[in-house]
């Protein structure tokens, strides 16, 4: 997630308490991933940074014309509530939240693994046994090779950030004999 959490903490909130009050967290998922995807491309991002003086709530509806019958009422609401309060573009940290907090809900986490190599199916189980056990929950692990690393793993979940990768010690044993 981007600087803008915080201004996105409240909308995000709302939609999960809502989505979840009524039962459809997996709709709204689906829903507020597209907008994401949709958000992102450069045309659309283009259009919300524009300098043209375009009124927000016809912002809004052109966001919403362009996910079509993806959105409902509910969540179309929401997107006008976010332009008319200028905040179109922190609406990817939006829908990030709000997919964080259901994930938490649902007791999962995603959790970032680079390696010096690639790992053996057994590891990969190890490893995600091992972080399941440590954070209590079901982790989804996103493993990916690094040769910089030169050994070792560097892992990050969340703002957690476990570095036992050789470049690692090297990096810290040279700030220690340097200070």
């Amino acid at each position: 997630m981007s600087n803008f959490n915080t201004i996105a903490r409240p909308y995000y909130r709302a939609a999960f308490d809502f989505a979840l009050s009524n039962e459809k967290l997996d709709e709204w998922s689906e829903m507020l991933l597209f907008v994401m995807k949709i958000s992102n491309r450069r045309e659309v991002k283009d259009l919300i940074a524009c300098s043209l003086p375009i009124p927000p709530l016809s912002l809004a509806e052109i966001l919403i014309s362009i996910c079509g019958d993806r959105l409902d009422v509910h969540s179309c609401n929401l997107i006008r509530i976010i332009a008319k309060n200028g905040r179109l573009k922190i609406l990817p940290d939006i829908c990030e939240g709000f997919l964080n907090l259901k994930k938490k809900y649902e007791g999962k986490i995603d959790v970032d693994v680079l390696s010096a190599v690639k790992f053996s199916k057994n590891q990969h189980k190890d490893i995600s046994n091992k972080l399941s056990r440590r954070f209590n929950c079901k982790v989804q692990l996103n493993c990916s090779v690094d040769k910089t690393l030169i050994a070792g793993i560097v892992i990050r979940a969340g703002d957690l950030v476990i570095d036992n990768s050789a470049s690692g010690y090297l990096r810290r044993m040279s700030d220690i004999l340097q200070s």
